[in-house]
């Protein structure tokens, strides 16, 4: 029976650890890329939204400022 003693661990547990460390990394390097897109993505609607709220607030002065439009006048029907 030959029991293993040595303190130093096996070429294959090293491997496991390395592959966990960097897979960690990997991880926490994705977390921070999708929060920083998710945050871009929010500031840019922002920006649309109040372009968009302008466009509205303009669109709105504008129509207000117009005068009212006359209705068009009925014609008669031409008797049969």
């Amino acid at each position: 029976m030959s029991a293993r003693k040595s303190a130093e661990p096996s070429p294959e547990s090293v491997a496991r650890t390395n592959r966990q460390r960097l897979a960690a990394q990997e991880g926490a390097q994705a977390m921070l890329d999708a929060e920083k897109q998710a945050a871009d993505v929010r500031k840019n609607m922002a920006r649309l939204r109040e372009l968009r709220q302008a466009r509205e607030a303009a669109d709105a002065t504008l129509q207000a400022s117009l005068p009212a439009p006359i209705p068009a006048k009925r014609k008669k029907k031409a008797p049969q």
